[in-house]
């Protein structure tokens, strides 16, 4: 189904749980909040997608992207037991797990973008304008989403 294989569906399925994960989160918190029931869900679930990408990406900037988001998500858990000042580090553990979110995302939807509805997807090549539209809406909401978040962080403090 949608051309994806055992491997493939694994890592889809493993990361799946991240989406509601951070969505619920950037709702009721406005970021990713690494210490909670949903931080956990998330953290598993990006790190198993992260860790899988390896194993089933065809094009070499999803390494890239695999590599930066574990490399992202490992730096915003991570920084809770570092010795740095704690406005440094709610900045640093805000911005790293957000980007880590819209690593996510870009994948995910140029993938269901690509596969769905399977036989006939709604885009078959990469610089469709409903990719680009879409990816460029993603990269807006994060532009949108950081500058709230960083506002809110100076507020907060």
């Amino acid at each position: 189904m949608f051309g994806i294989s055992s491997l493939g569906w694994l890592h889809t399925l493993g990361s799946l749980p991240a989406i509601p994960a951070a969505a619920y989160m950037f709702a009721r918190h406005g970021r990713i909040v690494p210490r909670s029931l949903a931080g956990w869900v998330y953290l598993v679930s990006m790190l198993m997608g992260a860790a899988t990408v390896f194993l089933v990406a065809r094009q070499p900037v999803s390494y890239a992207i695999g590599g930066l988001t574990l490399a992202l998500v490992v730096l915003g858990y991570g920084l809770a037991w570092l010795a740095a000042p704690t406005r440094l580090k709610a900045y640093a553990e805000t911005l790293s797990l957000t980007l880590s979110a819209f690593l996510l995302m870009l994948p995910t939807v140029t993938e269901v973008l690509r596969r769905v509805p399977d036989g006939h997807p709604l885009v078959t090549d990469l610089r469709s304008p409903l990719l680009l539209g879409v990816q460029g809406g993603l990269l807006l909401a994060l532009a949108a989403g950081i500058v709230a978040q960083v506002l809110w962080l100076r507020r907060r403090r």
